[in-house]
């Protein structure tokens, strides 16, 4: 009875988010073809919305994770979820100057893919042995995707620098004050650091199992 409900459960979950990143991925596509080059500068505000809910929905990746419904070790699902919603939340959802650069479109567009091969596991009952586009996701798609992450990162360091948003002021005796962007400095090499995590997970016994059947065991 429990076995069936966290099937049931974890269907559904992967299912809703199947679902979002299918319609984000066609949604981009069907405006590259339609409108070109014009499709790389509103991806934001197509988009936004529906990845909102699809990233507030992940946390329950690491919450799956924590309690044992799944076998993901908790700290890689904890630096894909809390990476993808600081890019997404931080970085383009609190700078509308962000929100019009064709970075948030690459973001959106690997994101999309990379989760759409991801949950056709569970939820389109494909076979494991789809060795292609296992590779494809693990090899290409996340390398790519990092490196589109750190550089929405890099262009936003000058923005935080001078709207001095969520920067932290000091006491005059001091003299200065702790700009965001020097926690966003910390947050890229963080966010390397839990690339080659990510990576040596991967290419572990237990890492390569789960990849291969996301969230049905």
């Amino acid at each position: 009875m429990l076995d069936a409900l966290r099937r049931h459960y974890l269907f559904m979950y992967n299912l809703l988010q199947f679902l979002g990143f299918s319609w984000t991925f066609s949604l981009l596509t069907a405006n590259l073809i339609l409108h070109g080059q014009g499709a790389l500068y509103d991806a934001f505000s197509s988009c936004a919305a529906v990845l909102y809910g699809c990233q507030m929905l992940a946390v329950l990746e690491v919450i799956n994770a924590a309690v044992g419904l799944v076998k993901t070790p908790v700290f890689p699902a904890m630096i894909q979820v809390m990476g993808r919603n600081v890019v997404l939340f931080v970085v383009f959802g609190s700078l509308p100057e962000m929100q019009e650069r064709s970075v948030v479109f690459w973001v959106f567009y690997l994101w999309s893919i990379s989760e759409v091969f991801r949950l056709a596991f569970p939820v389109l009952s494909l076979d494991a042995k789809f060795v292609m586009l296992i590779w494809l996701r693990h090899a290409l798609l996340y390398p790519l995707t990092t490196l589109t992450e750190a550089v929405a990162v890099l262009q936003s360091l000058p923005l935080f620098d001078q709207t001095r948003l969520f920067s932290v002021p000091l006491p005059e005796t001091v003299g200065f004050s702790v700009s965001f962007s020097f926690s966003l400095r910390l947050y890229l090499l963080l966010m390397f650091v839990g690339f080659f995590i990510n990576i040596r997970h991967l290419v572990s016994p237990t890492g390569r199992s789960f990849r291969l059947k996301p969230h049905t065991d």
